[in-house]
């Protein structure tokens, strides 16, 4: 379960930004999920709006980012090579900036907090916190010069690790690495817990629809193939089924072998798309037989829907997080709104699974849908005039009623903001252009 999530300068988020699931309202129709000890209850869903290039897939990606730091610091990030990171650029001396990421999630039942700070050499701050009785205790505390000062409930083999450990390396990821029992767990969240699609990693998601399809195949009726199986029938894109290859090892013998010595001539920061661990053809059935055509001919709402099955379904059998850039690309509104409402729906998530998506698709907030957003799931992105940087705000800063007003038309209207402004002044002049060339 993710209460918050905080950043500061990556990418175009320059200031701090907060990004708040805790429930300002109740509403029983929800999946909403209570913190043990009670004081914060977590919503399943939440959008987050905004123009094109507004900054709503560098929230996304400032997630994936902290995500990817926790897993990869100590293991892959090339021991000399500083911190990978992508400040806010339109300043002055961006490099003089540090860039902060925090966290707030929900671990056994627990509130813990992590975050860290780093500049383009090193970890200059890093801290773990957890509250069982809403009060916060100490785990860690890591400063500039790699100094750590530790709680008294962190117990094993703290100094050991405090000894491996680099200027430009998380310590939660090297005690991780040393199997340390308690940061483990934590360490498994970020692996486990929370989620990412983006564009970028469709190969290793379709991998994870086909992995869950095969495991499965071999228990008759299991009731996780059948899912897969029923959302695929469920998109009505008219497919029956899937036909899968086993992956060639010497492919992947060679992929292995490139990525390794692509990182030896580049440094750790060097990042290879791995190919499909499977060969995967879509299944037609017509009156005259099946017929299974290759991924690539396949329309690109069909593929992305392959791409999100196995993500969901993981996410929503195991209570975790998942985050996805753009859901409405590719995919028919209709479809976007019953994957929101498979988050959204009690019946459905019944492990506090939770969405945390961008889109433009305005029809999530009318009157016309199946799943009902209220106004603590709605976040807005808008662009500062002055300085070009991303704000991210909650429509609870405006006086919004929950079902008695219609949201898409306000939003629409611009009364939230984030909506573009087309100056019509231009549009005549490019008209008289046109026209005259």
């Amino acid at each position: 379960m993710l209460l918050r999530f905080q950043v500061t300068n990556h990418a175009s988020l320059r200031d701090e930004q907060d990004l708040s699931l805790v429930a300002a309202d109740r509403h029983p129709e929800r999946a909403e999920r209570e913190l043990a000890g009670g004081g914060h209850r977590a919503v399943p869903v939440v959008a987050i709006y905004g123009t094109n290039a507004s900054g709503k897939s560098n929230v996304i990606d400032a997630i994936h980012w902290m995500r990817q730091a926790v897993l990869s610091s100590f293991r892959r990030w090339d021991p000399t090579g500083g911190v990978p990171r992508r400040p806010f650029a339109l300043r002055q001396d961006p490099a003089s900036w540090p860039t902060s990421f925090s966290m707030d999630f929900a671990l056994n039942g627990v509130r813990h907090e992590f975050g860290f700070t780093v500049d383009d050499k090193q970890v200059t701050e890093e801290w773990l916190y957890y509250y069982p009785e809403r009060k916060a205790n100490r785990l860690y505390e890591r400063k500039a010069d790699s100094s750590v000062v530790f709680g008294r409930s962190l117990t094993g083999r703290k100094k050991i690790i405090s000894e491996l450990l680099r200027p430009n390396s998380l310590y939660l990821s090297v005690a991780a690495a040393q199997g340390h029992p308690q940061l483990s767990e934590v360490y498994r969240w970020f692996q486990s817990g929370l989620r990412l699609a983006t564009d970028e990693n469709f190969r290793t998601r379709l991998d994870h629809t086909v992995r869950l399809l095969l495991d499965h195949r071999e228990q008759a009726e299991s009731a996780e193939s059948e899912s897969v199986m029923g959302l695929l029938r469920f998109a009505d894109l008219g497919v029956s089924g899937l036909e899968i290859e086993e992956p060639d090892e010497s492919v992947m013998d060679d992929y292995r072998r490139l990525t390794q010595v692509m990182r030896d001539a580049l440094g750790g920061r060097v990042r290879v798309e791995a190919p499909g661990l499977h060969s995967v053809r879509v299944e037609h059935s017509t009156a005259e037989g099946v017929f299974p055509l290759d991924l690539g001919e396949e329309s690109s709402g069909t593929r992305t829907w392959l791409g999100l099955m196995g993500p969901v379904l993981a996410t929503l059998t195991q209570g975790s997080v998942l985050c996805v850039d753009e859901l409405d690309a590719r995919l028919h509104p209709y479809l976007v709104d019953s994957l929101v409402g498979m988050f959204q729906s009690p019946e459905v998530n019944r492990k506090g699974a939770q969405l945390i998506f961008s889109t433009h698709e305005a029809a999530l907030l009318g009157r016309n849908v199946r799943t009902e957003l209220f106004r603590d799931q709605v976040w807005f992105t808008e662009k500062d005039p002055g300085t070009l940087a991303t704000r991210l705000f909650p429509m609870t800063e405006f006086h919004v009623r929950d079902s008695l007003e219609n949201l898409e038309k306000r939003y629409l209207a611009g009364r939230y903001g984030a909506v573009p402004y087309l100056d019509d002044d231009l549009m005549s002049e490019i008209a008289e252009a046109v026209g005259g060339a």
